[in-house]
């Protein structure tokens, strides 16, 4: 009889340990989703080397920094940027030679040239007021950059060269990079830079000196020249006192 009753009792226990175990697991908290992964941030080198045939333009980036520095602007600017990327074919059809002819400084202006400081929609170049402003600078007469579209053909001068956009490299609503099938030469490069003012004269204290020493010495002449007429004149005294003794005693 006993063990008939075992069954019996262990059965609604089960039932009651089953039924908190449910409850237990409705009311607990849903995992957590996972945080999605953080973008890389934008780097310029990989988003060429990702569309390919800008080898010259890559190196330049890298030798004169201008990488780094548009790098560092993103990260640290609202406004954006604009590159206008001349593919290896734009810079093989430069005059033989003109790369290497450029000092440092002048590469570096060359990149700048290529850059706005402003992120720019293929949309909206109708919108910019000519001459645009380059990182190169401001100056109209050596850094002038005018641009004019329509539709989707975007067309630019430097008074050097005309070049046409050829399409969207890269877009990300901050960095746009436009493919551009010339290289964008500024006229600075080629319009003669303006002769440095001449440094006014000096003026110094010796020629003030010298007009002094020559006020002093007529002076001078003058004092001697009349010791010389008194000395004579004393000199004639003894002779005429002994005239007059011998003519006592005569």
């Amino acid at each position: 009889m006993v063990m008939m009753k075992h069954p019996l009792f262990s059965l609604p226990l089960l039932l009651i340990v089953l039924c908190f175990s449910t409850t237990t697991l409705a009311q607990s908290p849903a995992a957590a989703p996972a945080p999605a992964p953080s973008s890389p941030p934008t780097d310029i080198i990989r988003i060429l080397k990702k569309a390919g045939g800008f080898t010259t333009l890559i190196r330049l980036l890298q030798t004169t920094q201008v990488s780094t520095q548009i790098n560092s602007q993103l990260l640290n600017s609202n406004g954006g940027l604009t590159l206008f990327a001349p593919n290896d074919n734009a810079f093989s059809s430069l005059k033989p030679g003109f790369l290497n002819s450029l000092s440092d400084q002048q590469k570096n202006e060359l990149i700048q040239f290529h850059l706005l400081p402003t992120y720019v929609s293929m949309s909206n170049f109708d919108t910019l007021s000519n001459p645009v402003r380059t990182q190169a600078g401001e100056n109209p007469d050596r850094l002038a950059l005018n641009i004019t579209s329509a539709g989707n053909q975007v067309n630019m001068t430097t008074g050097i060269v005309n070049v046409t956009v050829g399409g969207t490299v890269y877009t990300d609503h901050q960095l746009a990079v436009y493919q551009v099938d010339k290289v964008l030469l500024p006229r600075d490069f080629f319009v003669a830079k303006p002769p440095a003012p001449a440094p006014a004269p000096a003026k110094t204290k010796t020629s003030k000196k010298k007009s002094a020493e020559d006020t002093d010495a007529p002076a001078a002449d003058d004092g001697s020249a009349a010791i010389s007429v008194n000395q004579r004149h004393l000199m004639w005294v003894p002779i005429a006192v002994a005239t007059v003794v011998v003519a006592a005693f005569s």
